[in-house]
């Protein structure tokens, strides 16, 4: 199964699409993905239910969220209503260990997403605040990636030992399911994608879009 696993909908504020419009491009374009994961800007969509956009499309649509912190940008799977009482998802300024130690007690977890850029990746920020401790995972694979940024979120995972997950990063809907990740087992729901990213049984992929 292979799920995008960061995008971004008109409810992030420099999202431009809509989710059925997603939806409809995947389909339109047999874009070989079967769903993905809308990880909205500073926020948790707690309004939304894309169950029966994803049944009428045969997709997985699922929620995450994307924080700010002095690391840089992080993405956050399996969201619930006490985490999201345990930090604030506006502030741009989060500490990441605080954001990884909540997700650990909410049975959610915290992935760095394109370490590779400049000033809102990881990558550079570690000759300033050092390795930090708790990241297991980071977006290796990011569709809005230029020059060598996804390389040098490679050799930095690489470097120091983590896994990679991949993901469009869309804001447009043109872009959806330029990367994602593949799993060896059927992720249905929020909790299940934390299990399975927690399992470690993945890969990130890079996707052509089969124009047929």
């Amino acid at each position: 199964m292979i799920l995008d696993l960061h995008a971004h909908s008109i409810k992030s504020d420099d999202g431009r699409a809509k989710v059925q419009n997603y939806c409809q491009w995947i389909s339109a374009k047999n874009i070989p993905i079967d769903g993905f994961v809308l990880t909205e800007h500073r926020q948790f969509d707690d309004e939304s239910d894309y169950s029966e956009l994803g049944a009428k499309f045969g997709l997985t649509v699922l929620k995450g969220a994307e924080v700010e912190t002095e690391y840089g940008h992080v993405l956050v799977f399996g969201v619930t209503p006490a985490l999201q009482e345990a930090f604030d998802f506006t502030n741009i300024h989060l500490n990441l260990a605080d954001v990884i130690s909540a997700c650990n007690a909410h049975d959610a977890i915290a992935v760095p997403c394109h370490p590779g850029r400049k000033r809102v990746g990881m990558s550079a920020h570690l000759e300033e605040f050092g390795v930090p401790e708790g990241v297991e995972i980071v977006e290796v694979y990011n569709g809005g990636s230029r020059d060598n940024e996804d390389q040098v979120s490679i050799d930095m995972a690489d470097r120091l030992g983590y896994r990679g997950i991949g993901g469009s990063d869309a804001h447009i809907v043109s872009h959806i399911g330029r990367c994602g990740t593949r799993f060896d087992q059927s992720v249905v729901n929020e909790q299940e994608l934390v299990t399975a990213l927690r399992q470690g049984s993945f890969e990130a992929v890079k996707i052509q879009a089969s124009d047929s």
